[in-house]
């Protein structure tokens, strides 16, 4: 046995010292070439990122997983790496550049890549740093980046690989384009937000002389946008809008440019919105993209009006007046932008309709605009306006690739947990739009693609690659653009174990058997792996895929920065302890339901750690151990019978949790046993008798916790099974390498029958005594004529602890003599306690006559308030919350008080 425990557990010692320990020693990823593969990999977090609360439940999660299957003795690998993160990374440089009065295009590409390289190498490492502190037990020998070497050659092998089947292709398309980053990103990339704006309507003359039915010579659109008329190229109206039949095919001639642009019938323009008639600029507005091509207008001839930073240029026909040309579309430093001059101009010519609304007098006013709340695209990480934007792009066909695994999700190849996500999954992977891969950054993997004079493409693994397909003497050019950063992620379950090369890590370890994502990266990232594991190893990347919920702040709401309601797990780390963080996550973890903060919780988990340290503190004292055996110990007595059956029954609840990854099932299922079984009942009943017999038994338990809960709360798991290792002998290997509990026991029906009751008669006694008022520590005495055969058994093997425990110095087996008693249930039993000279029973009596009256009056008055739908319906919906609460409280507590008064008789 080691030292004494110390009186206090302090988990800060603790933690940084088994961790370096298990990491030092090669013990998140022993030596097990023969065993079962188990195989998990990290979701690699943005190499510019740290440890927030979303990081701490998924990789709590997954190292729960990972130590679970260890323990059960399979080479369990959790790859773990980090993500190159282009925008995000060159973001953190730029600025840092800004910071010193510098930017980035005083830099050539490659100066500008070493800067970025150099910035990884210094500040890349915290979150890695942070992931150690929560205890995950990763396999950082093989750790793991997007840009490395190995990985990079897996990039271009796939990119080119992809082109020659045709399943990335280069195509001029509208993007979402970010015009402060400078880059196209994707729509996952966009969040949207209301805005307050405008709705202006505006006259469009008809060509030609042509007139509407009602003699109007123009035709009325209404924009959100009118800066983009400059680059207006149609006006739609629906083909069953009688209204606009006799002009479908003619023309309109547009103000300011004077461009003269058809009248064409499609089903976009709605009859029932505004005056049924669309402006079309298909080179600014996806819907208008997608009408364009149905009027025959290809996306090579589709007008663009707007620079990389959102500044007007001239459109090909050379139509946008000089006065408009490098203006921004929108009011920007206090200047007008593109947006006001248009209307301005339009206004001028008689061409803007204004709308009129009513003051508060009634009177009818003119506005050039009608106001509205528009629902406008951002970029989630430029913060500016998304404008769509008429580009090349190179396209991934996510149609043919989303196939595979659709299929694989029907047939059962990949499970997703919980199956109410399987809807989303079929709704978005069917209706997928094409993967623009391409983004304008100088960070990132490089575009393997060569470009000749002429613009023809040459997709090759190297630039003489390249040449040899163009021909000698044919010069080349580099695509400059860099890939999507969830291109090469979709990669990570395969590239990490050394693909395209056949190596053995990548024979055993593919596919994986597990990936636990949040459900926010489902498209992002889960689908795509999906896509390119399939495609490229025909087989699903995992067999199963569990999503879990969002850690919500404490009244539900969505944490953000903005509100100032995030949490830092590393300050909970360090109020309570890694465990005690890790212990809240999964027990708050229900199969993807989403998790509210509450550091009570976590406080209340420490305590839990601290319940165990001062239980294995009493073990100690008491002389009780390790054990020296994976099987549980003979044993004669019940208690000891008992604690043997308990262990095995929740051995059973845990394989099953875990089993259907049921986090939350798991921890109730050990915190149960640890506190209320183990701690609070059997060490109490075995207090003052440990005989050589209880001695075995109880530190065999002990062990069985240990093992148990380590993969929740590894570190104070693995603190106790060295302290308590068995007498004079340190334990042979670390708690992190034991096997995990095989009892070879079944439950002691009897036995569990016998503590039970004993534990019944304890607690229903000690909730009598407290509500008529004796004294938790009065030995009392009881009577049980005719005792059950369980209770036979107690009351024969049983008497110190019947004292001690249950308080009781003496049990008759014959008729209680008349007067006022307690009746006390225990099983099936009903002991008779009298209370002569025990307590006033005249006084007790109208003490509780009064305390229950009062309960009932209160009760009946909160009745009254709630069955009142005015207060229901019109109070603030906490006090009606604290209404029914208070009412369920008095009414309890009149039941109660009624019942104390019934056993007095």
């Amino acid at each position: 046995m080691s030292t004494e425990l110390p009186k206090t557990f302090d988990p800060a010692d603790i933690e940084a010292r088994w961790y370096a320990h298990w990491e030092k020693g090669g013990l998140f990823r022993p030596e097990r070439p023969d065993a079962e593969p188990f195989t998990i990999v990290n979701p690699p977090p943005n190499v510019t990122g740290s440890l927030h609360i979303g990081h701490a439940l998924d990789n709590t999660l997954q190292d729960i997983v990972v130590r679970y299957e260890r323990l059960r003795g399979k080479d369990a690998l959790w790859v773990v790496g980090t993500d190159h993160a282009g925008i995000a990374t060159q973001m953190v440089v730029e600025r840092q550049l800004e910071a010193q009065q510098d930017k980035r295009t005083n830099y050539s590409r490659e100066d500008f890549v070493k800067k970025v390289w150099e910035w990884k190498e210094e500040s890349g490492g915290t979150i890695t740093r942070q992931l150690r502190r929560l205890g995950c037990s990763m396999d950082w020998s093989r750790e793991q980046f997007t840009m490395n070497p190995e990985f990079s050659r897996a990039v271009t092998k796939v990119f080119v690989d992809l082109h020659r089947k045709g399943l990335i292709y280069r195509d001029k398309r509208l993007v979402n384009w970010d015009p402060k980053l400078k880059t196209a990103i994707s729509d996952l990339e966009v969040e949207t937000r209301d805005v307050k704006g405008h709705f202006w309507h505006f006259r469009y003359p008809l060509a030609d002389g042509v007139t509407l039915d009602d003699g109007r010579d123009f035709i009325e659109v209404a924009t959100t946008r009118p800066e983009t008329m400059l680059a207006d190229m149609a006006v739609a109206v629906h083909p069953d809008d009688e209204r606009y039949k006799g002009v479908v095919g003619k023309h309109v001639i547009l103000p300011i440019t004077g461009r003269r642009v058809p009248v064409v019938a499609d089903e976009h323009a709605d009859p029932e919105l505004g005056s049924g008639a669309v402006k079309i600029t298909p080179g600014h507005d996806f819907n208008d993209f997608e009408v364009g091509k149905r009027a025959g207008i290809a996306p090579a001839d589709m007008l663009n009006m707007l620079d990389a930073e959102g500044n007007v240029c001239q459109t090909a026909d050379g139509r946008v007046p000089d006065e408009f040309l490098g203006l921004h579309r929108f009011r920007k430093d206090g200047e007008d932008g593109a947006r006001e001059l248009v209307v301005r101009r339009l206004k001028e010519l008689g061409c803007l309709i204004p709308h009129v609304a009513k003051d508060k007098d009634g009177n009818a006013v003119e506005h050039d605009a009608e106001p509205r709340v528009i629902a406008t695209p951002f970029g989630d990480r430029g913060g500016v306006v998304i404008e769509p934007w008429l580009t090349d792009q190179w396209y991934v066909d996510a149609e043919k690739l989303a196939q595979a695994p659709i299929e694989a999700v029907r047939s059962g190849a990949i499970e997703i947990v919980p199956k109410s996500w399987e809807k989303t999954f079929f709704n978005w992977m069917e209706n997928i739009q094409p993967w623009c891969v391409s983004r304008q950054l100088w960070w990132g993997h490089r575009i393997p693609a060569w470009y000749d004079a002429e613009g023809r493409a040459y997709v090759a693994t190297s630039e003489e690659e390249a040449q040899a397909q163009a021909g000698e003497g044919v010069g080349l050019t580099r695509d400059p653009d860099v890939l999507d950063t969830w291109f090469s992620s979709a990669l990570w379950p395969f590239a990490t174990l050394g693909w395209p090369e056949e190596t053995d890590l990548l024979a055993k370890h593919y596919p994986n058997d597990l990936l636990i994502s949040g459900f926010d990266i489902l498209f992002f990232w889960d689908a795509r792996m999906a896509m390119q594991g399939m495609h490229f190893l025909g087989e699903a990347p995992w067999k199963r895929l569990y999503l879990h919920g969002l850690v919500r702040a404490a009244d539900g709401s969505k944490m953000s920065k903005s509100k100032g309601n995030t949490v830092d797990p590393l300050g909970l780390i360090d109020k309570y302890g890694a465990d005690a963080l890790r212990f809240f996550m999964a027990a708050m973890e229900s199969q993807g339901r989403d998790i509210k903060m509450d550091e009570s919780r976590v406080e209340g988990y420490r305590n839990f750690a601290t319940k165990l340290w001062n239980a294995a503190r009493f073990c100690q004292a008491n002389g009780i151990g390790g054990s020296a055996t994976i099987a549980a110990p003979e044993a004669k007595l019940a208690v000891n019978r008992w604690i043997v059956g308990e262990v095995v029954e929740t051995l059973a609840l845990l394989d099953k949790a875990m089993a259907d990854l049921r986090f939350d099932a798991a921890a109730n299922a050990i915190y149960h046993f640890v506190w209320d079984t183990f701690c609070d009942w059997y060490l109490e009943l075995i207090k003052g008798q440990v005989d050589e017999e209880t001695r075995t038994v109880a530190g065999w338990a002990l062990d069985q916790i240990l093992v148990m809960l380590h993969p929740f709360m590894p570190f104070i798991t693995e603190e106790l099974w060295h302290e308590l290792a068995p007498a004079g002998q340190p334990r042979p290997y670390e708690l992190i390498l034991a096997k995990w509990p095989a009892p070879e026991a079944q439950c002691d029906a009897a036995a569990k029958a016998e503590v039970e009751w004993l534990i019944d008669l304890t607690r229903n006694l000690r909730g009598a005594k407290n509500e008529v008022g004796i004294a938790p520590g009065a030995k009392l005495e009881a009577w049980l004529p005719e005792p059950s055969d369980v209770a036979g058994k107690v009351l024969s093997g049983n008497a110190a602890a019947l004292e001690r425990v249950a308080r009781l110095s003496a049990v008759h087996t014959r008729p209680a003599p008349d007067g006022a008693a307690l009746q006390v249930g225990a099983g099936r039993d009903a002991l008779v306690i009298p209370l002569e000279g025990l307590i006033d029973i005249a006084a007790e009596k109208a003490r509780l006559a009064k305390a229950l009256a009062a309960a009932e009056k209160e009760a009946k008055s909160l009745e009254g308030r709630l069955n009142n739908a005015n207060f229901v319906e019109r109070a603030k919906p906490e006090a009606v919350e604290k209404a029914r609460a208070d009412h369920a409280h008095h009414t309890a507590e009149a039941a109660r008080l009624k019942a104390a008064l019934e056993r007095l008789g």
